[in-house]
């Protein structure tokens, strides 16, 4: 395993969270909102993270550490089930059966987290858009979960509004796909709630809206699990 290199550290009282394959913080941040304590773990350094940061290869920290926290988010890179990357013929590691391999050592709730082209490799995903949690994107994403933990698949609105084409500013009355070499970083930071990251964060980033909803089914499972263990 790297060895861990901590940049910070926060202590609090709330549920602890690990958010794994953080980058730079659009999980945890919904995480935090959702009232947890979030520690993020990245094999690179991640200085516009916002809360605590671990230096790690972020499979071996989960087994190593993962049962030491509340709940566990896993992220592994999505590059190699874009479809972006596949048209540039880009090669990248398939990081998710390992990672769940590592999830299910820890005896603790999980997510797991990718994108549409994962989800063949994904058990029994919810999907979750932009347009569900009242954000002015569309953006799917696909969640796994494991360990205990179960969410519910919302309903999806129709999608009404039309998305600028790839990589092209976005005109009045559409919305931006902000992904790629995308124009419009400060629109992006309005729309996706992340006012913090550059353009390299935002193009791959979990809105903080998506896991705050999970972050709150998480800790509804959390308090009835510790009512049965005062029980």
């Amino acid at each position: 395993m790297t060895q861990p290199t901590i940049f910070r550290r926060a202590r609090g009282r709330r549920p602890r969270l690990l958010d794994t394959f953080c980058c730079q913080g659009g999980a945890g941040m919904g995480y935090h909102l959702a009232d947890f304590d979030v520690t993020g773990v990245d094999i690179t350094p991640q200085p516009r993270y916002p809360f605590t940061f671990v230096q790690a290869e972020a499979v071996a920290f989960i087994r190593e550490h993962g049962a030491e926290f509340d709940f566990i988010h896993a992220s592994p890179p999505c590059q190699h089930d874009s479809e972006c990357q596949r048209i540039q013929r880009n090669t990248h590691p398939d990081l998710i059966a390992p990672t769940r391999a590592a999830l299910e050592t820890t005896g603790r709730p999980w997510v797991l987290e990718n994108v549409r082209g994962a989800v063949p490799k994904l058990h029994d995903p919810v999907m979750l858009c932009g347009q569900m949690l009242r954000l002015e994107n569309y953006r799917h994403r696909f969640f796994e979960t494991g360990g205990g933990f179960r969410l519910d698949q919302p309903g999806h609105p129709a999608h009404l509004v039309p998305q600028a084409k790839m990589g092209r500013p976005v005109p009045p009355g559409h919305y931006g796909q902000f992904v790629g070499n995308f124009s419009g970083v400060d629109l992006a930071r309005r729309v996706l709630g992340v006012p913090w990251m550059n353009r390299d964060g935002i193009r791959e980033c979990i809105p903080p809206a998506y896991t705050e909803h999970i972050g709150t089914a998480a800790l509804a499972l959390l308090a009835t699990d510790r009512l049965g263990v005062a029980a």
